[in-house]
């Protein structure tokens, strides 16, 4: 089997996790990108909040940003060990931890995933 270079592997954690987003939320980022930097794999998800989530937003500023954070916070919770296990079997890789957080303005989300050992060794 022929070895992947890093950007190849990046290139397919971000077309599996979109797709993984979009079969289990019923959308998908708009735009995914994956760096793998030393023992860290991260994860930019361009998109839009969901529509429960933007009307929340609309009901009370404050409250709703709260409510938006732990929906996706419950979220991430229910999908990590899923998440972790698509970028494992693609980086060969286990995956140790993870974190995740999104922007109530624009709906991008950034998630981090940290390694068993470096990836470049």
């Amino acid at each position: 089997m022929e070895e992947k270079s890093k950007g190849q592997i990046e290139d397919r954690i971000s077309k599996e996790i979109t797709r993984f987003y979009a079969e289990s939320l019923g959308v998908g980022p708009k735009q995914s990108k994956t760096y793998i930097i030393e023992d860290m794999v991260i994860i930019r998800l361009k998109g839009k909040l969901l529509p429960i989530e933007e009307n929340l937003l609309k009901l009370s500023n404050k409250k709703g940003i709260e409510l938006v954070k732990k929906i996706r916070e419950s979220l991430s919770e229910v999908n990590t060990d899923k998440i972790s296990k698509i970028i494992s079997d693609i980086a060969g890789i286990k995956v140790v931890s993870a974190h995740s957080d999104i922007s109530t303005r624009t709906g991008e989300r950034v998630e981090v995933f940290i390694l068993e050992k470096n990836f470049s060794k």
